[in-house]
C-alpha cells in the first residue's frame, strides 16, 4: 500500500510493441520531455520480437466513446533511426483525468500504477483526497502533464508490489497504561519517514510528534514509535508513511485499547430517593467512541428497559427503572467486549424508608428531589456545559451549598486538544495559534470558577507546548493571547478567582510564567512590536550585535512605569554577531491574583502593590539570558517600598515573593523610588507595606499622645478618689460614672500595655510579646464596651424618661457587657488564630495585620462607634426640641449651647473619634488621616478628664468645697453631664409655662 504525499499529473500507459509494420503516435507539444520511454522494462533489437515499454501518450477523445478510440491504430518512433519502429499490440491506462473549467485536471492513478515521490512533492492534492491519501488525486495546470508509473518489481499475481518493509505486531489489544511499541522493519532504505493515528470517529490522520507521551527512535533497521500510558485516547489505527524505491509508502496497523471504568460516566454514580414521590428513575452509563464494540447489560433488569441513545463522541445506555425497589439496591452496567474481559460500572440506590431524615425538595436553580441525609443529589450540567452539579444532604437534614463542575463545552474541547499537543498529537506550529486565537473569543463565555481553571489550563499546556516544540509564534497569534489575558485580569476576583483558586493556589503564578513564555516565543520578523490594552501592555526591540545605545522603555501606566537595561549587560551578549531582542511585558492587577507567599527576609507581614507587574526578557540566539542589571522606576510610594520579584520555584513551586538581587535606590532629586534588580529571572517589581507609614513624626505624637493621655487618666482617677462620695449620691448618677471610672481604669492599663509593648522582643514567638498583644485586645475592647454601656444607660434617659433602673440588675450587666463581651472577642481569636501562626505580627507585639484576625478588634470597635453615634443623634436631637421652634430666643440660645457641650463631652465619652480609624483603613496614600487619627486616638484620656471630669458641675464644686471650704451657689439646672440634659431642660419650660 503506498503512502500519501503532496502530489502530480502525469498520464502513462503501458504498450507491448511488435516488429512491424510502423505505428505512428500522436505526441502533442506540452508533452512531458522524455516521456517515450519512462520506465521500459525489457527493450530487444530486432523485427518480431515483443517488448514492454512505458510511453506518454494523450487521447482526445472530444467526440468519441471510450472503445472507439482505443481501436485506432497508434504508432510512435522509438528511437533517432526512422527504419526501425515497432507497431501497438495492445494498450494499457495507468492514469484517469478529469478536466475543469478552471483549467485544471484532477488526476488519480488506476491500480497497479501510482505517483512518484517527487511528482507528490510539487503538486497539491484533490480537494477529496481519495482514501484520505493527499497523494491518491493530484491537481496539474493547463500546462502540466504527469502520469503514474508502475511500482516497484516483486508484485505477486494480484499486481501487489513487495513492500519495502513491514510492521510488528500486525495486530495489538493493549492493556490500559502500558506502554505501546511499533516497530518498522526495513528492507529498503527509507526516507522522510511520519506516524500517524486515525480515530475511529475521525477520517483525518493526527501527525504523531515527541511529546509526554510520543518517543521515536530510528536506525538503519528500523524505526520504533512508543506510546507510554496507553489509554482509550490512543486507540486507532496507527499509520506508518515513508519513501522508498521512489515512491511513498503506508503500513496501517489498528491499536485496540480496553475502556477503563474511570473512562465510564455515570448519571448518577449514586442516587438517593423517596418511592412515595418517585416511583421510577432513570440510570445512564456513557462510554466514549472506540475501535472495540461494546454492548451493555444491566443487572438487575427486572421491570426495567434500557435502551441506546448515541450522542456526538460518545454512546450512552440507559435504564428505565419503572418500579422503584423495596431496598437498597445496587444497578450494574456491564460492558462487554469480544475477546476481553467485562467491565463493570456499580450506582448505588438507596431508598428513603420512613423515619429517615431528609432534605426536602428544592427548585432554585437545578431541580433537588427529596435526599437522604448524608447523600450527594447530583443533576446534570445544563445545555453547552460539561460536567455534573453536586449538593450533599448534611447529617441534620439541611441543604449544603453547591458545587458544579460544570465546564463550557468549547473551552473543555480547547483545553483538551492542548493537552493532546502536549502529549505528542498534531501540528503544534499550526494549532498552537489556532487554539489562542480560539481562546480569544470563548474568554467571553467564562463563567464559573471551572471555566476560568480550563481557560488558564490551556495556556499553561500551550506555553509548555511552544517551549517543547521550539516553535515561534505571529504578531497575530501573540495579540490573541494579550487581548484573552486583558480580559482574564478583569474577572471578578470574589465569584471566579477566589473559588479557582481555592482549587488550584498557584493558578496566577502558572499565567504568569505562562505569559512569560509565550511572550518570548514572538518570532524574529514581528520585531519591534507594541501592543496596550487597559491590562495589558507589551513592547518588543531588536537590537543588532553592535547597538549603540541603552535599552529604555516606558508605559503610560498609572502610575507611569519605567525600564532600563544598560548597555554594559547587554555588550556581552552580542558578540557572536547575533540580533538581540529585549521583550517587556507589564500586567495590571495580576498582583492580586498571586498567593501571599514570602521569601526569606520579606516576613509574614500584609504587603500591597502598586497593581503592576513587570517582566523584561532577553533573547540572543534563540536562548533566554537571566544575567544583567535592570533599572525599574514605579512612581512614588508614601509608605516603605521594598524591590522585589516573583520567584516561581518557592514554596515547593507555588511561587513567592524574593527581594534576593534587587534593591531599592532613592535619590533626594527624584520623588520616584527605583529598583535594581541584578537579574531577569521571572517578574521584578516594586512592593511595599500596607501599614501605617514609619515617620518619625508620627511616631512622635503617638507616643507623646499615649504619655499624655495616662497622666490625663492618673488625674482622673485622683480628682474621683476626692470628690466620689459627693457625685454618686443617686442612683442614676451612680451608674454613670460607675462606667465611667471603668472606662478610665480599662484605657489607663491598655494605654500603658501599648506604649510598653516596643520594649519588649517581637514575633509569634516571644510570650511576653503574645501577652502585651493579648492584654491591649481585651483592654482597648474593654474600654469601648463600657462606652456602649454608658451610651445605652442615656438611651434608656432619653427612651423611658419615667422607668426606674434597678441599681443591682443594671450595675450586673454592665459588668458582663463591659468585661465578658470583650474577653469573649479577645479569647475567641487567640484559640482560633494563633494555632494558624497568624495571631502576632511580625514587627510589633500587635494583631497580625494579615488575614481575619484584625477584623475582631476592629469590628466590634467600629460597631459600638456607630450605635454611640446614634445614640449622641437621639439626646442632640432632644435638646433641640420643640425650644428652637417654640421657645423665646434666650431659651434657643440655651439649648443650643446644651447641644455644642454635649457633642464635646459625649464623642471623647463614646469613642467617637476612633470612627476616623476607617479612614486609615481606606486611604492607601494621604498620611493625613493617620496623622488627625493618631492625634485624636492617642490623647482620648485627655479629653476624658477635661470633657467628662472637669466639666461636670458637681465634680467642680466637690472640689471647690473640699480645696476652699466655700458654700457654693445652688444651682438648678447643669448642662455638664449627660445626665441633667434633658429632665432640667424640661423642667425650666415647665417653670416658663406657669
Amino acid at each position: 500500500m503506498v503512502c500519501s504525499a503532496a502530489p502530480v499529473l502525469l498520464l502513462v500507459m503501458t504498450l507491448p510493441l511488435e516488429g512491424s509494420p510502423v505505428v505512428q503516435a500522436s505526441q502533442p507539444e506540452q508533452s512531458q520531455a522524455g516521456g517515450e520511454s519512462e520506465q521500459q522494462l525489457d527493450q530487444r533489437s530486432g523485427a518480431a520480437e515483443s517488448v514492454l515499454a512505458s510511453v506518454y501518450v494523450q487521447l482526445d477523445l472530444s467526440n468519441q466513446t471510450w472503445p472507439l478510440a482505443l481501436s485506432k491504430t497508434l504508432t510512435h518512433p522509438l528511437a533517432s533511426d526512422s527504419s526501425f519502429s515497432r507497431t501497438l499490440t495492445g494498450l494499457s491506462l495507468t492514469t484517469e483525468c478529469n478536466s475543469h473549467r478552471d483549467g485544471q485536471t484532477y488526476c488519480a492513478c488506476l491500480s497497479g500504477y501510482q505517483w512518484n515521490a517527487s511528482i507528490c512533492s510539487h503538486h497539491p492534492p484533490c480537494q477529496t483526497a481519495h482514501n484520505h491519501r493527499p497523494c491518491g488525486c493530484l491537481v496539474f495546470g493547463p500546462t502540466e502533464a504527469g502520469y503514474c508509473q508502475l511500482l516497484p518489481p516483486g508484485a505477486p499475481a494480484s499486481c501487489l508490489p513487495a513492500v519495502p518493509g513491514r510492521l510488528n505486531p500486525n495486530s495489538w489489544v493493549r492493556a490500559p497504561g502500558t506502554t505501546l511499541n511499533l516497530t518498522l522493519v526495513k528492507s529498503r532504505e527509507t526516507t522522510n519517514l511520519n506516524w500517524f493515528l486515525r480515530h475511529a470517529d475521525s477520517p483525518t490522520p493526527i501527525l504523531l510528534q515527541p511529546g509526554t507521551h510520543v518517543s521515536l527512535a530510528s536506525s538503519p533497521g528500523e524505526a520504533v514509535l512508543s506510546i507510554l500510558n496507553v489509554s482509550h485516547r490512543w486507540a486507532g489505527e496507527y499509520l506508518c508513511c515513508f519513501e522508498a524505491q521512489g515512491f511513498r509508502w503506508e503500513l496501517s496497523q489498528v491499536v485496540k485499547v480496553p475502556l477503563q471504568a474511570t473512562d465510564v460516566a455515570r448519571l448518577p454514580d449514586q442516587l438517593s430517593i423517596s418511592c412515595a414521590t418517585c416511583p421510577g428513575f432513570q440510570l445512564t452509563c456513557c462510554i466514549p467512541s472506540t475501535h472495540l464494540a461494546y454492548t451493555a447489560s444491566w443487572s438487575p433488569g427486572e421491570g426495567s428497559k434500557a435502551s441506546l441513545v448515541s450522542r456526538p463522541g460518545s454512546r450512552c445506555f440507559v435504564l428505565a427503572v419503572q418500579r422503584c425497589p423495596v431496598a437498597d439496591t445496587t444497578y450494574t452496567c456491564e460492558l462487554q467486549s469480544p475477546g476481553l474481559s467485562p467491565l463493570r460500572v456499580p450506582i448505588s440506590v438507596t431508598i428513603i424508608q420512613d423515619g429517615d431524615n431528609t432534605c426536602p425538595e428544592d427548585s432554585s436553580a437545578v431541580a433537588w428531589n427529596v435526599t437522604k441525609a448524608g447523600h450527594v443529589a447530583q443533576a446534570p450540567c445544563p445545555v453547552n456545559r460539561t460536567g455534573m452539579v453536586k449538593r450533599t444532604c448534611g447529617p441534620d437534614g439541611n441543604w449544603e451549598p453547591v458545587h458544579s463542575s460544570c465546564t463550557d463545552t468549547e473551552l473543555l474541547a480547547l483545553h483538551h486538544r492542548a493537552q493532546l499537543l502536549q502529549a505528542g498529537q498534531g501540528w503544534p506550529a499550526v494549532e498552537v495559534p489556532q487554539i489562542l486565537a480560539q481562546l480569544s473569543e470563548q474568554v467571553m463565555v467564562v463563567s464559573s470558577p471551572s471555566d476560568l481553571l480550563a481557560l488558564l489550563g490551556t495556556i499553561s499546556v500551550l506555553a509548555k507546548v511552544v517551549v517543547d516544540a521550539r516553535i515561534q509564534l505571529t504578531r497575530r497569534a501573540l495579540e490573541a493571547l494579550l487581548k484573552t489575558t486583558d480580559k482574564i485580569l478583569d474577572m471578578d476576583t470574589s465569584s471566579l478567582w477566589a473559588p479557582a483558586q481555592a482549587q488550584k493556589p498557584s493558578a496566577g503564578s502558572a499565567l504568569l510564567l505562562a505569559l512569560e513564555t509565550l511572550a518570548c516565543s514572538l518570532c524574529p520578523q514581528g520585531h519591534p512590536f507594541s501592543f496596550s490594552l487597559r491590562n495589558v501592555w507589551l513592547q518588543t526591540q531588536l537590537l543588532g550585535p553592535t547597538f549603540p545605545a541603552d535599552y529604555r522603555a516606558s508605559f503610560s501606566t498609572q502610575p507611569p512605569l519605567q525600564a532600563h537595561i544598560p548597555r554594559c549587560s547587554l555588550a556581552s551578549l552580542g558578540h557572536n554577531g547575533t540580533n538581540i531582542s529585549v521583550i517587556s511585558l507589564v500586567l495590571q492587577k495580576l498582583d492580586r491574583l498571586l498567593p501571599s507567599n514570602y521569601g526569606q527576609g520579606l516576613g509574614d507581614s500584609l504587603y500591597a502593590t502598586p497593581g503592576l507587574v513587570l517582566s523584561i526578557s532577553i533573547m540572543a540566539g534563540g536562548q533566554a539570558f537571566n544575567q544583567g542589571e535592570v533599572i525599574m522606576d514605579f512612581g512614588n510610594t508614601a509608605s516603605t517600598p521594598h524591590c522585589v520579584f516573583w520567584d516561581h520555584d518557592l514554596f515547593q513551586g507555588k511561587g513567592g515573593w524574593s527581594d534576593e538581587g534587587c534593591q531599592v535606590q532613592t535619590t533626594h532629586a527624584s520623588p520616584t523610588t527605583q529598583c535594581i534588580c541584578r537579574h531577569l529571572t521571572a517578574f521584578s517589581i516594586l512592593m511595599s507595606r500596607n501599614t501605617v507609614p514609619e515617620n518619625p513624626t508620627l511616631e512622635l505624637l503617638s507616643q507623646v499622645g499615649l504619655g499624655a493621655s495616662i497622666l490625663a487618666l492618673l488625674v482622673c482617677l485622683g480628682v474621683y478618689r476626692l470628690v466620689w462620695r459627693v457625685v454618686v449620691q443617686n442612683k442614676v448618677a451612680y451608674l454613670r460614672h460607675m462606667a465611667l471610672l471603668n472606662v478610665v481604669l480599662c484605657l489607663l492599663a491598655a494605654d500603658t500595655c501599648f506604649l510598653g509593648a516596643p520594649l519588649l522582643p517581637p514575633g509569634p514567638r516571644s510570650p511576653l510579646c503574645l501577652a502585651a498583644a493579648f492584654l491591649c485586645h481585651f483592654l482597648y475592647l474593654a474600654t469601648f464596651f463600657w462606652m456602649l454601656a454608658q451610651a445605652l444607660m442615656l438611651a434608656h434617659q432619653l427612651l423611658f424618661v419615667f422607668r426606674q433602673l434597678s441599681k443591682c440588675r443594671v450595675l450586673s450587666l454592665m459588668v458582663v457587657l463591659g468585661y465578658m463581651c470583650p474577653m469573649g472577642f479577645a479569647g475567641a481569636a487567640l484559640g482560633l488564630y494563633l494555632p494558624r501562626g497568624q495571631y502576632l505580627g511580625e514587627e510589633a507585639c500587635w494583631l497580625n495585620r494579615k488575614g481575619g484576625v484584625l477584623y475582631t478588634f476592629v469590628g466590634p470597635v467600629l460597631a459600638i462607634v456607630g450605635m454611640n453615634g446614634l445614640v449622641l443623634a437621639m439626646a442632640v436631637l432632644k435638646l433641640l426640641r420643640p425650644s428652637l421652634s417654640e421657645g423665646p430666643q434666650v431659651e434657643k440660645n440655651h439649648a443650643l449651647l446644651g447641644v455644642i457641650k454635649a457633642l464635646l463631652i459625649l464623642t471623647p465619652l463614646f469613642g467617637l473619634t476612633w470612627g476616623l480609624g476607617l479612614a486609615t483603613l481606606l486611604e492607601e496614600v494621604s498620611i493625613i488621616p493617620h496623622y488627625i487619627f493618631t492625634i485624636l486616638s492617642t490623647t482620648q484620656g485627655v479629653f476624658i478628664l477635661l470633657f467628662g471630669c472637669l466639666m461636670d458641675k458637681k465634680i467642680r464644686e466637690a472640689l471647690l468645697e473640699r480645696f476652699c471650704r466655700t458654700q457654693p451657689p445652688n444651682s438648678t439646672m447643669s448642662l455638664a453631664t449627660y445626665e441633667t440634659y434633658i429632665p432640667e431642660a424640661g423642667k425650666g419650660r415647665s417653670e416658663d409655662a406657669r
